[in-house]
């Protein structure tokens, strides 16, 4: 029985020492400290308010907004920024830590790259079918991030999607 459970759980610590001792990962999943506060700018708000908007137009629930999960965004796109790459690396980290720090139960991440608005992006989403999904999925809060790369102007939005545990 003792052996088994060790090579189930063997690939697990090599995966989780590979990736926690990576150089270039956004932080650590063990971080338990919940980030109450978060500076919005105007295209985080009105991204907000667009999604709530359009979840309520097709009947959904409102999302609260969580500034842990807006901040857990923001690493993200400064990753992003940093590494010149528009992708969901180390989600499950991310993941990770609103499951320990927040309790959530489901977790889901759209990014987008080189919008100038929140409309466009949102457009952008909405005509994708996997982000639409996560837009229109079985959520409770939310999270969102927009950060302009200061060497090129662009802007880099990510925005997590969270349903807590009952």
């Amino acid at each position: 029985m003792k052996a088994k459970m060790f090579r189930a759980l063997l690939p697990l610590a090599i995966v989780f020492t590979m990736v926690s001792c990576s150089s270039d990962s956004e932080g650590s999943s063990s971080d338990t400290k919940v980030v109450t506060s978060y500076n919005y700018n105007d295209t985080e708000l009105k991204l907000v308010t667009l999604i709530n908007d359009y979840r309520a137009s097709v009947g959904l629930n409102r999302l609260e907004v969580i500034n842990h999960i807006s901040y857990k965004s923001q690493e993200h796109n400064i990753y992003m920024i940093d590494n010149k790459v528009v992708n969901h690396d180390y989600f499950q980290q991310r993941a990770n830590n609103l499951v320990e720090v927040l309790g959530a139960q489901r977790v889901a991440e759209n990014v987008a790259y080189n919008y100038q608005t929140a409309e466009s992006a949102m457009y952008a989403w909405l005509h994708s079918p996997g982000h639409k999904e996560n837009i229109e999925g079985d959520y409770t809060h939310i999270g969102v991030s927009v950060t302009v790369d200061e060497t090129t102007g662009k802007k880099y939005y990510t925005n997590m999607f969270m349903k807590k545990k009952p």
